[in-house]
């Protein structure tokens, strides 16, 4: 997490060669093709890593056979007023815990669970991270979110509620953020901004996302 001008705060994380990455994914290489040190007149890279990498969005496309892709997205899923909502849960977001955040139609809402403060200090992949179980994604959708973030790189778990998280939410038009990096963050409202590369037909892309405090009185947490 890196402070911003103005009050905003950068969430992503930083892309890098040899970063964590999902198992079956491909990892991340930055390869410098040419090198001002090397004598060349510019300096230039190439990126090689699989669309679910780092801070990075997931279309319906992910999931869905014919769903929209991530450059069909509307702005509005990742613009506006946004709730960080933590998890004591060490295992996974469930209903139970949610119904005492009284969760909104249309909220943005972000996770913020234990994975913020071991998840990102290893480039292993922790196959234990919390996840959204697939009942709460269900009351996820009951309440009508708009969009959901966690902080790690996936919704699902890994030996649970993977496929299954997923097609709730994306079925259900829900848009997902995954890899955020919420360490030293409060819960709390806050603006968001996250833009994912306009890749197109995309399942997801990487994006960059940040957040600015937002005063309680300034209206519900994360209506539009």
């Amino acid at each position: 997490m890196k402070a911003l001008s103005s009050d905003w705060i950068d969430v992503s994380i930083p892309l890098r060669t040899g970063m964590v990455h999902w198992p079956d994914n491909p990892p991340v290489r930055i390869e410098r093709t040419q090198d001002m040190e090397r004598g060349d007149h510019a300096n230039v890279s190439v990126l090689s890593l699989g669309s679910h990498t780092g801070t990075h969005m997931d279309a319906p496309l992910h999931f869905v056979r014919a769903g929209l892709s991530l450059d069909e997205m509307p702005l509005s899923a990742v613009m506006g007023p946004a709730r960080v909502i933590e998890i004591q849960d060490v295992e996974s977001v469930k209903s139970d815990e949610l119904v005492a955040h009284h969760i909104h139609h249309d909220e943005r809402i972000l996770f913020k669970t234990r994975n913020s403060s071991r998840c990102w200090e290893t480039d292993n992949f922790l196959e234990d991270f919390v996840y959204i179980s697939q009942e709460a994604a269900r009351y996820l959708v009951a309440c009508g979110i708009r969009t959901v973030g966690v902080d790690y790189l996936s919704v699902g778990g890994f030996k649970k509620d993977g496929p299954e998280t997923h097609h709730v939410l994306l079925e259900s038009g829900v848009w997902i953020i995954e890899g955020l990096d919420l360490r030293g963050l409060e819960p709390g409202p806050y603006d968001l901004i996250c833009l994912p590369l306009r890749v197109e037909r995309s399942d997801g892309a990487p994006a960059r996302a940040i957040l600015r405090p937002r005063a309680s009185n300034e209206g519900e947490p994360s209506q539009p």
